[in-house]
C-alpha cells in the first residue's frame, strides 16, 4: 500500500464499498455526534466523511485531533444510511470507517478558518495566503483559473497561433505606465524594466516574419491599485497576427473567447456574434465605452423637446450654446416620484445639481419638468422613448463630452435599482472606431486620444487631407458585461505615416527617433500589416468565477498598497548589495 493514499478525498464512491482504503489530508471539521466521532478529511480533490467509534483502539488519538491537522487514514469504506446521503458531496453516498490513523503534522490555532466562506480582513487574509486559498471557493477559483489558462492554450494552438516568450528584462518604456527598474550590477548606473506589456517584442515577432503569435504574457506596471487590475502584475492572453485588417483579427480572437466563456460560464448564454459598436454610438448610447449591454436601457438626445421650451434651466443652456444637448435615460416601471427623488439625491451625492425626471400616471407626465414644457412636448417625448404609465425618464442636459460619463453612471444605476440588468448573460461587444486625436484643453494642442502606433483610417491621405480631431483610427476594444477586457489595435506599419502621425500632435522626427528608434529601424526593413490585441487573463477568470475583485482569482497577490504580506516584500536590501549595484539610497525626510 502507498505510504500517504490509496484515493484522493474527492475519488470515493458506492462503487467502492467494501474496500480497505488509505487517506491522508487535513481535518477539515471534526463533529462528536453521541460517542461517534466524525472527522471530514479534506484534500485538493474533494472531502470525505471518516467516521471512528469508541471501542476502537484509536479512538484517544482521534479525539486530539483539531482543524486542519494533517493525518493518514486507513478503513474500509461502507455504504451511507438513506438518511445520512448528502447528495452535495461526489462522495456523498459513502464513508470511511477508520481503522487505523496517523498525524503526520499539527496546526497551531487558525488566525482565520479554512471552513466556511466569512468575510476577514484583507490584511489577515494576504498574511496567511496559505490558509485563505485552503478555503473552498477560493481553492476553486484558482483550479479554474488554471483550467481556463489551459483551455485558452489549446484554443490558440488550434487556431494556428504558436507560442512564444519574449524577454522579461527589457529597456524602459517612453511611454505608458511606470515602470519597474532592475539594477544591473554587470553595468553600474544602468537598469532594465520589465515589460509593461511585450507590445513592441510581439510587433517586432511579426516583422522578423513569424505570422501568429499567442503568448500567456506576464505584465508589469508601478501603478496604483484597482479592483480589476492587481498592483504591480497582471497577465494577458497577448496576440499578434500579421497580413491582417480588423476584421481578421475579430474573427480569430471572438471564437476563442466565446468558446472559454460557454466552457466555465456554468451555462450562461454567450453573445454570437459579438456586436460592433463605434465608439461614438457607445459613448451617446450608454455614456461609456466599456457598456454594459446587459442593462437594456438605451438614451437618446432629447434636445429639440427642450430647445424654447418653459424648462427655462434646459432652454437657456441650448439657447446660448450650439453644443449643448439634452440626453433621456428611459426608466421602465420607474414611474414612481419616490423613486425619481432617490435618483435625484443620488446625483446630488455625485456632485450635480441634480437630475431631471418626468413620470407618468393616467394617461399623462408628472412632475416639474412636465409641468414646464407643457402637455404637448411631454407626449412628444412619451412617445419618441416608447414610455407608458408606470414608467419615467431622466434627463442630463450640457455639453455632452463633459457629461456623458456621468449620464452612463446614471444609466447603469437605473437600470441595477430597477433589476433592469440580466446578471444570467454574458454580453460582449466590440467597440470600434476610436478618434486618433483629441483636443487637449490644458496644453491647448491636438494629441494623441488612444494609441499612436495605431494605422489611422485612411492611412497617409487622412492625415494630409483630415481634420485632425475627425480621424479615426483601427483601434478596438473587447467589452464584457461592461467590463474592457483589453485593447487592440491595427499597427502603424509604414514610418512615414508614424511622422506624420506624430507631427500633427506636435511631435517632431528628432523626438520619434529618440523615444521610438527601435521600432522605426526595424519597420524600415520590410514589416508586414499587421495587428492584435491583449485580452487579461485575471478579468476572464474574475468574470467567469463571478468575482467582482481580481484578488479572488489570484494566487498570491499584493494588497491594495502594493505590499506583499505573506512574503514581506518590496524590503530592504543589505548594505553589500546596494553596494554591489552602486547605488546609495536618497529616501525621503520622515515627517
Amino acid at each position: 500500500m502507498h505510504p500517504y493514499r490509496t484515493h484522493t478525498c474527492g475519488e470515493l464512491t458506492d462503487a467502492n464499498v467494501g474496500e480497505t482504503v488509505r487517506l491522508s489530508g487535513w481535518a477539515h471539521r471534526i463533529r462528536d455526534h453521541g460517542g461517534l466521532l466524525f472527522i471530514d478529511l479534506r484534500d485538493h480533490y474533494g472531502l470525505t466523511q471518516c467516521v471512528i467509534d469508541p471501542d476502537s483502539s484509536e479512538f484517544s488519538k482521534a479525539e486530539d485531533i483539531r482543524a486542519e491537522w494533517v493525518v493518514r487514514i486507513d478503513g474500509r469504506v461502507v455504504a451511507r444510511s438513506e438518511d445520512t446521503v448528502n447528495d452535495k458531496l461526489p462522495t456523498g453516498q459513502v464513508e470511511v470507517r477508520i481503522d487505523a490513523l496517523e498525524i503526520l503534522s499539527t496546526a497551531k490555532e487558525l488566525p482565520l478558518p479554512v471552513f466556511g466562506d466569512q468575510e476577514y480582513p484583507e490584511d489577515i487574509r494576504l498574511t496567511y495566503r496559505f490558509l485563505d486559498l485552503r478555503r473552498e471557493r477560493i481553492h476553486a477559483n484558482i483550479v479554474k483559473r488554471s483550467r481556463i489558462i489551459s483551455s485558452i492554450r489549446r484554443r490558440m494552438t488550434e487556431s494556428g497561433f504558436f507560442e512564444f516568450q519574449t524577454p522579461i528584462l527589457t529597456a524602459s518604456s517612453p511611454e505608458g505606465a511606470r515602470d519597474f527598474l532592475v539594477p544591473s550590477r554587470m553595468h553600474p548606473g544602468k537598469f532594465y524594466a520589465l515589460p509593461q506589456a511585450p507590445q513592441q517584442f510581439k510587433q517586432l515577432t511579426m516583422i522578423a516574419g513569424f505570422d501568429r503569435y499567442f503568448q500567456i504574457a506576464p505584465c508589469f506596471r508601478d501603478e496604483d491599485a484597482r479592483a480589476d487590475r492587481s498592483p504591480g502584475e497582471f497577465y494577458q492572453l497577448d496576440i499578434e497576427m500579421s497580413f491582417v485588417e480588423q476584421e481578421d483579427v475579430f474573427n480569430a480572437v471572438e471564437p476563442v473567447l466565446r468558446g472559454v466563456f460557454e466552457e466555465f460560464g456554468g451555462g450562461k448564454p454567450v453573445s454570437n456574434p459579438f456586436p460592433r459598436i463605434t465608439y461614438s454610438d457607445a459613448m451617446r448610447k450608454y455614456g461609456t465605452d466599456k457598456p454594459d449591454l446587459r442593462n437594456p436601457i438605451v438614451m437618446e438626445n432629447v434636445t429639440h423637446w427642450f430647445a424654447g421650451s418653459g424648462f427655462k434651466i434646459f432652454a437657456s443652456q441650448i439657447g446660448n450654446d450650439p453644443q449643448v444637448e439634452v440626453w433621456a435615460i428611459p426608466a421602465k416601471k420607474g414611474g414612481s416620484r419616490a423613486f425619481c427623488d432617490r435618483m435625484n439625491s443620488w446625483a446630488q451625492g455625485e456632485g450635480q445639481p441634480g437630475l431631471g425626471y418626468i413620470f407618468f400616471r393616467d394617461g399623462e407626465g408628472a412632475g416639474p419638468v412636465a409641468k414646464n414644457i407643457g402637455e404637448e412636448r411631454t407626449a412628444g417625448l412619451r412617445d419618441q422613448l416608447g414610455l407608458g404609465d408606470g414608467d419615467a425618464v431622466f434627463f442630463v442636459c450640457g455639453v455632452p463630452k463633459k457629461f456623458a460619463s456621468f449620464a452612463g453612471q446614471a444609466r447603469q444605476k437605473v437600470g441595477v435599482d430597477l433589476d433592469m440588468v440580466d446578471h444570467d448573460r454574458f454580453d460582449f461587444c466590440w467597440i470600434i472606431d476610436f478618434p486618433m486625436y483629441e483636443w487637449d484643453e490644458t496644453e491647448k494642442k491636438v494629441d494623441f486620444s488612444h494609441n499612436p502606433f495605431s494605422m489611422p483610417q485612411g492611412e497617409m491621405d487622412a492625415l494630409e487631407m483630415s481634420n485632425p480631431l475627425e480621424i479615426l483610427g483601427f483601434q478596438y476594444d473587447i467589452v464584457c458585461n461592461g467590463i474592457e477586457l483589453s485593447s487592440g489595435a491595427i499597427r502603424n506599419h509604414k514610418p512615414e505615416i508614424m511622422y506624420k502621425a506624430f507631427e500633427i500632435a506636435g511631435y517632431g522626427p528628432e523626438v520619434v527617433e529618440e523615444k521610438f528608434g527601435g521600432m522605426l529601424r526595424a519597420l524600415q526593413y520590410g514589416a508586414p500589416p499587421h495587428g492584435g490585441i491583449a485580452p487579461g487573463i485575471d478579468r476572464i477568470v474574475m468574470l467567469l468565477c463571478g468575482e467582482e475583485n481580481l484578488r479572488e482569482v489570484t494566487m498570491y497577490p499584493m494588497n491594495q498598497q502594493a505590499e506583499d504580506l505573506l512574503m514581506g516584500a518590496p524590503s530592504e536590501v543589505s548594505a553589500q548589495q546596494l553596494r554591489e549595484l552602486h547605488i546609495r539610497l536618497n529616501l525621503p525626510q520622515k515627517q
